[in-house]
């Protein structure tokens, strides 16, 4: 199974462009409150405070593009940000049979995966991803496609 929210990269820059400029117009209105008009007096800062905030959600809720692929005999995951020096883009490949579990966190809009791998020396490697971007039908399938590999290596121990 394939699953790619890639196709949404264009919405996503045009959100983070759409922030910036937001931001750019409340710096240039909170310096012409300040210095010309004097009109909001404290609130002025709300022009400047609200644009970061909302910047900062957007990029707290993660990497906003991330690839799973199942098909064959190894599971492939990728998770990259739309600004390619911001974080550093996850690239993993492993085979199916290493996959002993996964969760997914949901904390009001922050979303994250956690996949637990077999490793080389007999322990467990926790891998994570930031899916907080999928919509929930791609979550569910994600969810379904997941689990029936976990299901398949239970299956096979036994």
């Amino acid at each position: 199974m394939r699953l790619s929210n890639r196709n949404k990269t264009s919405v996503y820059s045009f959100v983070n462009t759409l922030l910036i400029m937001f931001l750019i117009g409340g710096v240039g209105a909170y310096l012409l409150e300040e210095y010309r008009f004097d009109i909001l007096g404290k609130e002025s800062l709300l022009l400047i405070a609200i644009p970061i905030i909302l910047i900062v959600l957007f990029y707290l809720t993660g990497r906003q593009i991330f690839e799973y692929d199942s098909d064959g005999e190894a599971l492939h995951f990728r998770n990259r940000d739309i600004i390619p020096f911001l974080h550093k883009a996850l690239s993993d490949e492993f085979p199916k049979y290493k996959l002993l579990k996964f969760e997914i966190i949901d904390i009001f809009f922050i979303k994250r995966l956690y996949v637990t791998i077999s490793s080389k020396n007999g322990g467990s490697t926790m891998l994570k991803y930031e899916v907080s971007y999928l919509t929930r039908k791609e979550i569910n399938d994600l969810k379904f496609s997941l689990n029936k590999v976990v299901k398949a290596n239970n299956e096979k121990k036994s």
